[in-house]
C-alpha cells in the first residue's frame, strides 16, 4: 500500500506538470509548488489515508521536476537536442583523431639555427688598402674580403728569388769543377799508365845488363846505370799514383760541396715559398660560400696578425633542437622534419634528423651538474638533435640563433586521419 500510494502521487504530479494548465514561465517556481501540493490530495487521495503515509509528497517533488523538465526540453527542442548530440559526437571523434595524429610526431620550441661561424683575420701585418665587400653581403668561395699593402712582401719575395738564383749558380760552378776534376783524373790515370810502361822497360833493361855483367860481357857501369833508371821509374810510378789519388779525393770534396750547395738551394727555395705565402696572405679571401657579418675592417686601418676583420657565416647551416629525453624513444636519424621559422611564419621548410647527441646538453657544459652533491631533484633533461635542411632557401637570410619550431615524424605509419583523408 505504501509503495502504491507513492507511485500514485508521482503519476499525479507528472500529469499536473504536463497538463494543459501548466505554462512554463507563467508562474514562479514557488507558486507552482504550492499549487501542485494543494491540488494533489483533493483530486486523487482521500484525507483519511494521508496521515497513514510516513513520507510526505513534497519529498519526491525535486526529482520529479528535474525529470519532467528534461523530458519536456527534449520534446520541445528535438532539433537542438539532435544538433547538440551530433556536436558532442564530432568533438569526441575529432579529439580522438587529433590525439592519434599527434602521436606520430614530436615537436619542441627549444630549437635554433646553428652554423660554424668564424672570424676572418689576416696572417700578416699591414695597412688595409681595400675592402671590396659590405655588411651582410653574400660572397662566393675565393672572393676577396680585404687587401693589405703588399709592397714590403714583394721586396722580400724578390730577395728570396735572388738567393735561389745564387744557390743555383753555386751548384752549377761545383758541377763545372767536378767535370774539370774528372778530366784531371783521366790525365793522371794516363800518367800512371805511362809510368807503369816505363817501369816495365826499366826492369827489363836492368835485368839484361845485370845478366851481361855476371857473364862478363857487360860493364858494371851499365848495370848500375840501368838499375838506377829502374828505381827512378818506380818512383815516377808512385808519384803518378799519388797524383791520381789526390785528384780522386778532390772529387769527393767537390761532391760534399755540391751537397752543401743543394741544401743552400733548398733553404733559398723555402724562403722564396714563404715569401710567396706572405705575399698571398695580404689578400684575405673567403674559404667557402657564406655571408659577411659584423664587418669592422676599414681602409687605412693597420691590421696586426689575428686582428678580427669580420665575422663569416657559411652557407652550410643546420638546426639544433633540444628535445626532452622522453621524446627520443622513437626518434632516429633520417626521420623527416618540418621546420617552421619564427622570422618567416608563412614558410615551412623540410629536413631530416642527422644525428642525436650521445648525452644531455648539461653534460658538456662548462660547469656540468654534480648530482652526487646536495639535494637531488630529478628533472627532465634536454638532448640536442642535429637537423639538416634538405633544400635551404636562398631568397631569405638564415643565420645562427634564429628560432625554429621543428616537428619530427617519429612514426612513419599512416594515422587514422590520413587514411580517412585518402579514402575520402
Amino acid at each position: 500500500m505504501f509503495k502504491d500510494d507513492v507511485l500514485e502521487r508521482d503519476v499525479l504530479l507528472l500529469e499536473d506538470f504536463e497538463g494543459p494548465q501548466f505554462v512554463p514561465g507563467s508562474h514562479d517556481p514557488g507558486s507552482e509548488e504550492q499549487d501542485v501540493t494543494a491540488r494533489a490530495p483533493s483530486q486523487h487521495e482521500s484525507p483519511a489515508r494521508e496521515p497513514a503515509s510516513p513520507i510526505r509528497p513534497e519529498a519526491a517533488q525535486p526529482k520529479a521536476r528535474d525529470e519532467v523538465r528534461r523530458n519536456g526540453f527534449l520534446r520541445r527542442r528535438p532539433l537542438v537536442s539532435a544538433i547538440g548530440a551530433a556536436l558532442l559526437a564530432s568533438m569526441v571523434a575529432g579529439g580522438y583523431l587529433y590525439m592519434d595524429y599527434a602521436d606520430h610526431f614530436e615537436s619542441t620550441d627549444d630549437a635554433f639555427i646553428a652554423a660554424r661561424q668564424s672570424a676572418l683575420a689576416p696572417k700578416v701585418s699591414g695597412y688595409i688598402t681595400a675592402v671590396p665587400v659590405t655588411d651582410n653581403e653574400h660572397v662566393a668561395s675565393g672572393q676577396v674580403i680585404a687587401r693589405l699593402d703588399d709592397r714590403d712582401y714583394r721586396v722580400a719575395l724578390s730577395q728570396a728569388e735572388a738567393q735561389v738564383a745564387a744557390a743555383n749558380a753555386s751548384i752549377e760552378n761545383i758541377n763545372a769543377q767536378l767535370n774539370v776534376q774528372q778530366a784531371q783524373i783521366a790525365a793522371n790515370q794516363a800518367q800512371v799508365d805511362q809510368a807503369q810502361a816505363a817501369l816495365v822497360f826499366a826492369q827489363q833493361q836492368a835485368a839484361r845488363y845485370q845478366h851481361l855483367q855476371q857473364t862478363g860481357y857487360g860493364t858494371v857501369q851499365n848495370s848500375e846505370q840501368y838499375t838506377s833508371q829502374l828505381h827512378q821509374q818506380q818512383s815516377a810510378l808512385l808519384s803518378a799514383q799519388a797524383t791520381l789519388n789526390l785528384a780522386q779525393r778532390q772529387v769527393e770534396a767537390l761532391k760534399a760541396q755540391r751537397k752543401s750547395a743543394d741544401a743552400s738551394l733548398a733553404q733559398a727555395q723555402a724562403q722564396r715559398d714563404q715569401a710567396k705565402l706572405n705575399l698571398s696572405y695580404t689578400t684575405v679571401k673567403a674559404a667557402q660560400p657564406g655571408r659577411v657579418v659584423n664587418l669592422s675592417a676599414a681602409v687605412g686601418q693597420f691590421a696586426q696578425p689575428g686582428t678580427n676583420l669580420t665575422m663569416f657565416v657559411p652557407d652550410q647551416i643546420w638546426v639544433t633542437a633540444n628535445f626532452k629525453e622522453i621524446q627520443l624513444d622513437h626518434m632516429r636519424p633520417g626521420d623527416p622534419v618540418t621546420l617552421k621559422i619564427d622570422a618567416y611564419p608563412g614558410r615551412y621548410l623540410h629536413g631530416h634528423v642527422d644525428s642525436v647527441q650521445p648525452g644531455s646538453g648539461t653534460a658538456f657544459s662548462l660547469l656540468p651538474a654534480q648530482n652526487a652533491t646536495g639535494n637531488y631533484v630529478k628533472i627532465v633533461q634536454r638532448v640536442p638533435v642535429k637537423i639538416v635542411m634538405d633544400k635551404p632557401p636562398t631568397d631569405v637570410a638564415l643565420g645562427p640563433g634564429m628560432s625554429v619550431v621543428p616537428t619530427v615524424r617519429t612514426d612513419s605509419s599512416s594515422s587514422l586521419f590520413e587514411r580517412l583523408g585518402r579514402f575520402l
